[in-house]
């Protein structure tokens, strides 16, 4: 039987902790994890769950920033919603690898029982890898850009992009 004792100190033991375990819990109250379950989910309807993943943490004035674009550009689609996604442009970039593909379930080949096996040296998982920047609007790709590994991408190397798109 459970009593609102109980519940009120894992209850506590919760608020003080929001990240203890059901089994230290019930250690520290001497109870069966089971119940200490049961209390937390069925009694305090309450869950454990991750926190959420967020590319970054902006300070109040990258917050102010993107809010003020935001309702600019809305402000430019209310205006006229299909001259707006006529020039409306976006960019991704993603590394490409290349490699030798072949694994070797792809090597294998049908011999006979005597015959010799044939060899197969091995190769680097990627012989390298390449930046692509992707930039396409509502008709499809405007342009592709392509950097080697090493150089850095700066504000000098993505306005030399801005200037390429501009031609588009």
């Amino acid at each position: 039987m459970t009593t609102s004792e109980i519940i009120d100190q894992i209850h506590e033991l919760i608020l003080e902790d929001h990240r203890i375990s059901a089994k230290l819990i019930a250690e520290e109250l001497s109870i069966s994890g089971e119940r200490v379950g049961s209390i937390i989910h069925e009694d305090l309807d309450m869950r454990k769950l991750s926190a959420k993943w967020v590319p970054k943490c902006l300070n109040a004035d990258q917050k102010r920033q993107r809010c003020q674009s935001s309702e600019q550009l809305l402000e430019t689609f209310r205006r006229d919603p299909n001259d707006f996604l006529s020039r409306l442009v976006t960019t991704d970039e993603t590394w490409l690898h290349y490699y030798d593909p072949e694994t070797k379930k792809h090597s294998m080949e049908w011999r006979h029982s005597g015959s010799p096996h044939s060899k197969k040296f091995r190769v680097q998982k990627s012989a390298g890898k390449v930046l692509a920047w992707i930039f396409w609007d509502q008709d499809g790709i405007l342009l592709i850009d392509y950097l080697p590994k090493g150089p850095t991408i700066n504000a000098e190397y993505f306005s030399s992009l801005l200037v390429q798109l501009k031609d588009f």
